[in-house]
This record gives structure tokens, sequence and C-alpha cells, in this order.
């Protein structure tokens, strides 16, 4: 029976989406590594608990979290395996998975993901391996893509928290008006404050006749600016290609990207995420 207190209160069909995603690509990412000489890692960065319960109208299921799939990838398993979890109760229910696979080199990790990501240190001449970045909101900061892009060793699948930035986002609003905390934490996301070109001129004014701005790019356009972004770091190692995952009601939760580690792997990196994508 699943140990209920074991889970992260929270998921849908877009959960489920993502997870399938990612297992299919950590399990076709090992095959084709499986004959080489490289020492394969997986890091979780906001690892949970190990368990996610998910709610599909009003049925409830439990199913296995993205720690306890990189574990079951056996065909070629992961030599060592990092998960990283902020927050302490989940970090607790985190441990037990290390106690319960004792036979695995698994290390568990109570400490911001920004933080341990940036000064993460490793032997990349005979290491290879996948990062996912899952985060609840707006944790991601990009100093982080930055390292990561840095190390040319790590897949990296990261989720882009489309709401919680659009919320951050009033729809009329002259940039310089917002608020600095938001700012702040906008120019931490995106890396600098290409945000702010979601904002143009109203030449037509408001009720009162002054000129004004809105945001008239969408959705689609925030999205497009942290891609773009992305590839200005990656290079053809970013993937054009990407999922956007919704909730019960249509509306956007994330847009889940893709970007190779190593440029020697661009081809069957990028093939095996595409095909993943195109068919789930």
């Amino acid at each position: 029976m699943t140990n209920t207190r074991a889970t992260n209160a929270f998921g849908g069909r877009w959960t489920e989406e993502k997870l399938g995603i990612l297992e299919r690509y950590l399990d076709a990412y090992t095959t084709a590594l499986k004959n080489q000489p490289f020492k394969l890692l997986y890091i979780d960065a906001f690892a949970g608990t190990g368990t996610v319960k998910t709610s599909d109208g009003d049925a409830e299921r439990f199913i296995a979290g993205s720690t306890r799939r990189a574990i079951g990838i056996l065909d070629k398993p992961f030599d060592k395996l990092i998960f990283i979890e902020g927050n302490e109760s989940r970090y607790e229910e985190l441990k037990g998975i290390r106690r319960e696979y004792r036979s695995r080199d698994i290390q568990v990790e109570n400490v911001d993901a920004n933080v341990f990501l940036r000064d993460f240190k490793h032997d990349w001449k005979n290491w290879r391996g996948v990062l996912f970045i899952d985060p609840f909101a707006t944790e991601v900061e990009w100093a982080i893509i930055e390292a990561i892009a840095g190390f040319e060793a790590l897949d990296m699948w990261i989720l882009f928290p489309t709401q919680a930035v659009t919320r951050m986002l009033p729809t009329e609003q002259r940039p310089g008006d917002i608020a600095s905390s938001w700012t702040n934490r906008l120019n931490r996301i995106y890396g600098d404050d290409s945000w702010r070109s979601l904002y143009e001129e109203n030449p037509q004014g408001n009720l009162f006749g002054d000129a004004g701005h809105q945001r008239a790019r969408g959705v689609d356009r925030l999205t497009g600016i942290y891609k773009e972004n992305l590839e200005k770091l990656f290079g053809n190692r970013f993937l054009k290609n990407s999922r956007t995952l919704k909730n019960s009601r249509n509306s956007i939760l994330f847009e889940f990207l893709f970007c190779v580690g190593n440029k020697k792997g661009i081809g069957p990196a990028s093939a095996i995420a595409n095909h993943i994508l195109s068919r789930l």
C-alpha cells in the first residue's frame, strides 16, 4: 500500500505527462550510452518525496515521482543519483528512498537547489548525466542555468512556470511601474530584463487620455522570450520543440523544455527528445 504521508499533494494529467516524458527519455538516454565509457549521473533539483498524488475530477491516485522513476531505470542504471529538496519535511520523507535502496549510490541534499547547482563540482571528463528541474513556481534562477550550460555534460529537462510568471505581470502597466520585488524576481528568472518587451506603448491612452503601456503579447511570447534566452546560452544544444502542459481547465501551467549537455550528443539526444515529444 502506498504511504500517503510520503507524497506531494498535488498533480493532474499534466503531472503524468511530464513524468512520462522524463521517464521515456531517461530510459532511451541510458540505453544510448550503455556501451560508452562514461559513468552516468541523475540529478533531481526539486525532488519532492518520491510519490505524487494526482487527481482527475473526483478520482485520486498515487503515482511514482521522478526520483523513483530514475531509480527504476535498470537496463543501464544510473551510477549515482542526487536528489535535492529544500523543504525539510519532504527531505525527511525522501531519505526513506535512500534507505530503501541501500545498494544504490543515492545522495540526498536538504538545500536550495540554486545554491547546490551553482557551486556543484564534478568530474565531467568521465561522467555524463541528466538534470531534471521541476520547480513549484518561480524558484529557478538564471544563474544556475548558466552554470549548467557551462558543465557541458548534463542534458536538462526544465519546466518554465508559465502560469506563475503570468500572474506576476499585470495586463496593463508601464514596465517601470511594476513592483521592484517582482522586477527583481523576473530578472533572476529570465537572466535580464528581456521580459519588458512583452509591453508596448498604447497610443490610444486610457480613459483620461494619458499614454500608457499594455502587455500586448500573450503567453506564447512570454514563454518565447525565455526560449530565446536559452537558445542564446546553449546555441544549437537548445531544442526548439517543447511541450505545453495544461490543467483540466485547459489553462497553461508550464512549458517543458530540453537542452543537450555536450555538443557531441546533440544529434542523438535531440532526436530522442523530439521523438518522445512528438509521440507522447
